[in-house]
């Protein structure tokens, strides 16, 4: 009789190669824990950084504009009662008073000036003809210009409109800002304006 073979039966893995496939299990498993921890520092790597809180700019401030500075506040007025149907007597005096008696003359560019600023105070008149529709007159303004086209002065002498709301919105018009200088000296300038309604008195 012959002894058995020490071989194993056909199809039974000898111990040696259950070696092998524990070993290529093990590395598969390392393997694949080895890429689960790449992938999860790689996302984390490829996540955008928080953004940076914003930062408030601060606008710088607007320039200072001279011109717009050196504007003098609107006049004073003194209220000097008149006798009569005229109203009152509107006087807007400014800080720098002209001399006492003035000589000059008015050039043609300060006539021009004034003509403009008595169209520019018809906005006064429509204004307080859209509250009152029948309201109409005529106001005469002396206007004293110093020698360098500043307004010393306006005075109104004649309101027959009955309407001082008018007459002072007029009269500042009239003296806001500086004139073109006057020939000689300071000069006293009179300036009627007219305001009646299309077809009226």
């Amino acid at each position: 009789m012959t002894n058995p073979s020490s071989r194993p039966p056909a199809g039974v893995p000898t111990s040696g190669s259950n070696a092998k496939y524990a070993i290529v299990a093990a590395v598969l498993s390392l393997a694949i824990v080895a890429i689960v921890v790449w992938r999860r520092s790689s996302d984390r790597e490829s996540q955008p950084a928080p953004p940076p809180a914003p930062s408030v700019a601060l606008a710088p401030p607007p320039p200072s504009n001279p011109k717009v500075e050196e504007i003098p506040p609107p006049p004073p007025v003194e209220e000097k009662p008149e006798a009569g149907a005229s109203g009152p007597r509107v006087v807007y005096v400014q800080s720098a008073p002209c001399e006492a008696k003035c000589s000059g003359s008015a050039t043609p560019e300060l006539e021009q000036a004034l003509q403009v600023r008595g169209m520019q105070a018809r906005r006064c008149y429509n204004e307080a003809l859209a509250r009152d529709p029948t309201l109409h007159g005529h106001l005469v303004f002396d206007v004293r210009i110093s020698q360098a086209g500043n307004v010393c002065a306006v005075n109104v002498t004649s309101n027959d409109m009955g309407s001082p709301k008018v007459a002072n919105c007029a009269a500042h018009i009239l003296g806001s800002n500086a004139y073109p200088a006057p020939r000689g000296g300071c000069i006293d300038s009179q300036v009627p304006l007219s305001f009646v309604t299309p077809g009226g008195q």
